[in-house]
């Protein structure tokens, strides 16, 4: 049996051994086939490289100066391509006999997923808003592609439509690069769909907005308002901003307004930026707390409850105590840690899912101490300052307030607002809903009344949205000064109780042994 066993292992062996050649002839195929690959683009943007021009030139000969390189045709007649290419042209007969046989176009856009060659010659697939595969591939051919499939399901609406899970939202960081840039470029006398291809070029890197991009060139394409195209990207822009374009639309101030949502925006991501970095170094702290805590009562406390035991030491209360919670969190610390998390999602889709229950939060946490003020003065500075760049801008009363009602996930300041359009609808002043309010500070009510009554609403909004945010930013630093040393005192005392519980029974058996 071991003979047969060890000449089968042998034989294996050998085998393995005999297949090492093989192996690495393939593997230098495969890579020599993806180097050839890599060469050979590198090759044709080295040559399209050296006829381009700088600046915006450059962009406007990317848009309308494409030219098949030799390169790439020499890249097309490998013999591992062959079959793909023919592949690519036998789905761009197909299509073309598609289009021929479409006349209708549908009211509403639909997502439609391509293949196509773009002016490098590299293969790209995407997805792209439309109202007819006809209009799509009027506008890829009009970007330098070669279309070969334009498709569109109920899998492909589920998966990429504005509404689908993977629809993303704008950061803010790139929305204020995108916005900065867009200003730049219409000041500078270009129009704004070629701006937007511009754009588009420059942020190529970032894949997840590419649809977008595309879905908005092309509605502007097809002539769509700005801010009706922006609307139609879903969640991509905030509606703050589609709005504040829309009244720009009416004025022909679109360069200021681009400008101030610049600004507006850089302002509110420096406020997030301060509750961040206030809450940033207690949750270390309390994590790390936590982490020694556990450590402690896991590992530590167990070595000595045996030497307890083997001397049969007399244990106070709190020794006591400290052993049993040692005991409980060694035996059940994996449904401790189940009952985290699953209490920590229920939390979290109870406050984002169920109106009463985040109303009821935003209340009891409004009203605590220090934390409450935190929270009202970044509400109110939000508020007035997004309240006055709409008033600014040639808004009327009751759209900012519905604007505001819906940028706001405060459900107290939303009530707010939705009673100020109440009263605006029934004539009464917008200050009325703002009287008495335990959410409103007196300051803030009585610069209301003062601008209602002068004229200069506007005015006194970004003035009190510059008053509230100092007061913020004050706090917020007080804050974070207050809550460390609680947080070290904190350590100090729980890591310093279980110290103490479990060096005081040393002390007894050091009598005994000393007696």
């Amino acid at each position: 049996m071991d003979t047969k066993s060890t000449s089968s292992n042998t034989l294996n062996d050998l085998l393995q051994i005999l297949a090492i050649p093989f192996y690495i002839f393939f593997n230098i195929l495969k890579f020599a086939k993806r180097g050839l690959k890599f060469v050979l683009f590198e090759l044709l943007r080295n040559k399209d490289r050296d006829i381009e021009l700088s600046g915006l030139e450059e962009n406007k000969l990317e848009l309308h100066n494409v030219k098949k390189s030799k390169f790439q045709t020499f890249y097309d007649n490998l013999w591992f391509n062959k079959y793909q290419n023919k592949k690519y042209e036998e789905m761009g007969r197909q299509l073309q006999f598609e289009l021929q046989n479409e006349t209708a176009r549908s009211s509403q856009a639909k997502v439609y997923q391509y293949i196509a060659r773009n002016r490098i010659g590299k293969i790209e697939r995407g997805t792209i808003n439309g109202y007819s595969k006809l209009d799509v591939n009027t506008f890829l051919l009009q970007e330098g592609y070669i279309v070969y499939s334009i498709v569109n399901n109920k899998t492909i609406e589920f998966l990429y439509g504005n509404g689908s899970i993977l629809s993303p939202k704008m950061s803010t960081k790139d929305l204020l690069f995108w916005l900065t840039q867009l200003s730049t470029y219409i000041k500078s006398g270009i129009t704004l769909t070629e701006a937007v291809k511009i754009l588009n070029n420059q942020m190529r890197k970032k894949k997840k907005y590419r649809k977008y991009f595309q879905s908005l060139i092309y509605e502007l394409t097809m002539g769509q308002p700005f801010s009706k195209a922006l609307e139609k990207q879903g969640n991509m822009f905030p509606p703050l901003l589609i709005n504040m374009i829309r009244a720009a639309e009416a004025t022909g101030e679109l360069e200021a307004t681009l400008d101030d949502m610049a600004n507006y925006y850089e302002e509110m991501e420096q406020t997030r930026k301060q509750m961040i970095s206030a809450l940033t170094y207690p949750t270390l702290i309390m994590i790390f707390a936590i982490g020694v805590i556990t450590f402690i009562l896991m590992f530590v406390i167990p070595e000595f409850v045996d030497i307890y035991r083997s001397q049969n030491a007399e244990l106070n209360g709190l020794t006591l105590f400290i052993i049993d919670l040692s005991d409980y969190l060694k035996n059940n610390i994996a449904s401790i840690i189940l009952v985290v998390v699953v209490g920590g999602l229920s939390l979290y889709f109870a406050y984002t899912k169920i109106k009463p229950f985040r109303k009821t939060l935003q209340y009891y946490l409004m009203h605590a101490p220090v934390i409450g003020n935190i929270i009202i003065y970044n509400e109110l500075t939000i508020f007035t300052k997004t309240f006055s760049s709409l008033l600014s801008n040639n808004v009327f009363i009751t759209d900012s307030m519905e604007i505001l009602r819906r940028i706001t996930n405060n459900e107290i300041y939303k009530d707010i607002m939705s009673e100020t359009i109440d009263n605006i609808v029934k004539g009464e002043k917008i200050s009325k809903s703002f009287k008495n309010h335990w959410a409103v500070p007196d300051v803030a009510y009585y610069m209301i009344v003062t601008g209602e009554s002068t004229g200069q609403l506007a005015d006194m909004m970004k003035k009190v949205s510059n008053y509230y945010a100092e007061m913020h930013k004050s706090l917020v630093t007080n804050l974070k000064s207050f809550i460390e040393p609680i947080m070290i005192i904190f350590l100090a005392v729980v890591v310093g109780g279980i110290i103490l519980a479990v060096i005081v029974p040393m002390f007894g058996l050091m009598d005994a042994i000393q007696t």
